[in-house]
């Protein structure tokens, strides 16, 4: 049991002393293969040319890009009604407030016509 031992210490040590040499031998062909990766910047592009920068022309006024105008300006968010107590009161409580319903201009029109008019019905559901 001890040489069995001893033979699996050896094999282990000469495992790591062939990876030690392995990474040192790695160590010293790195900087000929990717040296150029610790080359700075700034270094690396110093030779590139700069194009000369041109002059700015000043629009006239027709052209020129207008500020930004502020979203509270053209939108306006109304305080919602007070939230339902109910499941049942919950459903549709935002749309039947008349500033906030979902179809404004309650009919559907499409560019082809409406359909309905192909089966006779009415326009709008009858109560």
């Amino acid at each position: 049991m001890i040489a069995g031992k001893e033979f699996s210490n050896i094999i282990s040590v000469c495992f790591r002393k062939y990876h030690v040499e392995t990474e040192f031998e790695a160590a010293k062909k790195w900087s000929i293969k990717w040296g150029f990766l610790t080359t700075p910047f700034e270094e690396l592009i110093k030779d590139e040319r700069k194009e000369p920068t041109k002059p700015k022309i000043e629009l006239p006024e027709h052209l020129q890009i207008r500020r930004v105008t502020p979203v509270e300006k053209y939108i306006k968010v109304y305080p919602s009604p007070p939230i339902p107590k109910t499941t049942q009161g919950f459903i549709g409580w935002r749309s039947s407030v008349p500033g906030l319903e979902l179809e404004r201009y309650y009919q559907i029109r499409s560019c082809k016509g409406a359909f309905h008019k192909d089966l006779k019905w009415p326009d709008e559901p009858s109560d």
